[in-house]
């Protein structure tokens, strides 16, 4: 993020319309007084947005959390608590401070937070776990309210940060043709519903897609829904106790991971499609909400990237001012989800993982569209845009940490090398 203005996402505005404004003036917060209704900007196409968000998060990162869970040995109430405690806080997190700042802040639960306690929860008691949360949500909180974070964020070049996006998005948009091969009928027919609703019915192409993909998947007998019982999750409140050997094996690299894995992407996704994000608001909020949660389970609360990505680009809205209503939408299935715990989560569970890659590839292709636009739109950037999406599409893990930071630090290190340490730039060959 340079300190220039972001660029506006390309398709922000629909063909036909006036010259779009500079990213600020387009889907910064309105003027006080001016600012409109919830109900009067609310779209299908945005409450669609946030549910297919809410779909992919149950379906996939879901699943290492109960993977911790059982790795910790965990018992079902607790296991319960632990679903409640991410699901509202990222709900509630979702409804504020998208009503906040009139974006589309999406926000869940910290994945690779989640992928670190799968193998390292089973080495300290449940109440050791539970201190080293507290202590990585009170530092996040005061890495956010400093602004550090986001001063460290705004030195990074908008085609890098473009870049980064791409590479996030790049194995969701593969995803819709890998899918193929193991559930042709399925994937076949969300690509298909997709492009046509994409020709006749714009707006709603998504869920016209997924309209199709459950029905492929009922045909095909690959659903596998089974709800016995539906009751309220009850929390368990749990006292913490705090260790030196939990805090540098869960709270040290917990930090690092949800900071530079989740929120980093987090903050670029926002910017990439035309958004100024108040980091101090939105890194600060998100550590408070993990920190007061934390005693029932709540591992972290952080910015999201690939399920923000599909709220945030023109298939959730194609007026940027009125896409903060997916956020709206994704908090409120959040709550519901996890006013029940763990037993609506079957629902999710029981999708066929081609037909939830699928409908999230297609839901994506905007986004992915904006990311690679951006980032080969300089020419002068283009390189450093490139490695970033390289390394970032490569998915490569190195001390914990995920390929999206990686993408980043190596395209901040090209971009300086190539363009702010070179001296005099040469012209270019004839």
């Amino acid at each position: 993020m340079s300190s220039k203005t972001p660029t506006p996402h390309p398709d922000a505005a629909p063909p036909g319309s006036a010259p779009p404004e500079p990213a600020h003036a387009a889907v910064g917060p309105p003027e006080p007084g001016t600012r409109p209704g919830l109900f009067r900007d609310a779209s299908l196409s945005a409450v669609l947005a946030g549910f297919v968000a809410v779909v992919v998060s149950y379906s996939g990162p879901l699943v290492i959390v109960l993977a911790a869970a059982s790795a910790g040995h965990l018992n079902t109430a607790q296991t319960s608590s632990w679903v409640w405690a991410i699901s509202i806080g990222s709900g509630l997190t979702c409804i504020g401070l998208s009503l906040r700042t009139k974006m589309p802040v999406i926000t869940a639960w910290s994945t690779p937070g989640a992928a670190l306690l799968v193998t390292s929860l089973g080495a300290y008691s449940y109440a050791e776990a539970i201190g080293a949360f507290i202590v990585t949500g009170l530092v996040i909180t005061l890495v956010g309210l400093t602004g550090v974070f986001g001063w460290l964020m705004r030195q990074v070049p908008t085609a890098v940060v473009s870049a980064m996006l791409a590479g996030i998005l790049f194995s969701f948009g593969t995803g819709v043709f890998t899918s193929l091969k193991t559930a042709p009928l399925i994937a076949g027919s969300v690509l298909v519903a997709y492009l046509l609703a994409k020709r006749w019915l714009p707006r709603y192409a998504v869920l016209v897609a997924l309209a199709a993909g459950v029905a492929a998947s009922a045909v095909s007998s690959r659903l596998d829904i089974h709800l016995d019982r539906i009751e309220l999750a009850k929390p368990v409140l749990t006292t913490p106790e705090f260790s030196l050997a939990s805090l540098i094996g869960i709270a040290v690299p917990m930090i690092l991971a949800t900071l530079a894995s989740q929120n980093a992407p987090g903050m670029a996704v926002l910017t990439a499609s035309g958004y100024e994000p108040k980091d101090r608001l939105l890194i600060g909020s998100t550590g408070l909400v993990s920190t007061a949660l934390a005693p029932f389970g709540s591992h972290a609360i952080n910015l999201a990237a690939i399920t923000a990505a599909i709220c945030t680009g023109p298939e959730s809205h194609r007026d940027p001012k009125r896409r903060y209503v997916a956020g709206v939408s994704c908090g409120a299935f959040y709550l519901l989800i996890g006013a029940f715990g763990s037993t609506l989560v079957v629902l999710f569970a029981g999708l066929p993982k081609e037909l939830v890659a699928a409908v999230a590839g297609v839901a994506l292709l905007g986004a992915l569209a904006g990311g690679l636009t951006g980032a080969v739109k300089e020419e002068k950037d283009r390189e450093a845009a490139l490695i970033t999406f390289l390394a970032t599409a490569s998915g490569v893990t190195l001390f914990g940490i995920g390929s999206a930071f990686w993408g980043l630090l190596f395209g901040v290190i090209a971009h300086f090398v190539l363009t702010r340490w070179r001296g005099t730039p040469t012209e270019p060959a004839k």
